[in-house]
């Protein structure tokens, strides 16, 4: 069983960068960040392959950035320009090489970014 570790939520204010990390126990081939606000659906915002293939949701192009470090089995989402609306539970999420099931199949438990004043 994977486990995934998020760290680096918080409060910031509007135009504020955050940057989220996020742990996993053993090597995985796609890992990613989903978030869900409150009333909205989930959104699945960035991911990342091992060989450094990225995704953006339209809403984080330009302002968010992911990475990883494949030695460390780590993933990274920077987090500049913040807006009121980007305010969500964020999830780090991953997949196998082959998985192609429509939803990540390991999920973390969550970290809490709020954007206000």
């Amino acid at each position: 069983q994977v486990q995934l570790v998020e760290s680096g939520g918080g409060l910031v204010q509007p135009g504020g960068s955050l940057r989220l990390s996020c742990a996993a126990s053993r090597s995985i081939f796609r890992m990613g960040w989903s978030r869900q606000a409150p009333g909205k659906q989930r959104e699945l915002v960035a991911t990342m392959t091992s060989s450094g293939n990225t995704g953006y949701s339209n809403s984080a192009k330009g302002r968010f950035t992911i990475s990883r470090d494949n030695a460390k089995n780590t993933v990274y989402l920077q987090m500049n320009s913040l807006k009121p609306e980007d305010t969500a539970v964020y999830y780090c999420v991953g997949g196998d090489y082959g998985d192609s099931r429509p939803e990540p199949a390991y999920w973390g438990q969550g970290t809490q970014v709020t954007v206000s004043s």
